[in-house]
């Protein structure tokens, strides 16, 4: 019978694939945000605080 939670020794393929996946998953996250995101974000910002001035508005 085998035991399923026994971990087995990594291959060097899959340590190899695992190196290779981290350095590139940490290169992406290291890169600059582009531009039309940080428009949109800035753009939703502005679009929320407008509402929310709204909803506060002189509704005596």
């Amino acid at each position: 019978m085998n035991n399923v939670n026994r971990k087995e020794p990594k291959s060097k393929v899959v340590e190899e694939i695992d190196r290779n996946l981290k350095k590139a998953f940490e290169e992406m996250a290291n890169e600059p945000v582009p531009q039309r995101f940080t428009d949109l974000l800035a753009q939703l910002k502005q679009a929320e605080a407008q509402g929310k001035g709204e909803e506060t508005g002189n509704d005596d």
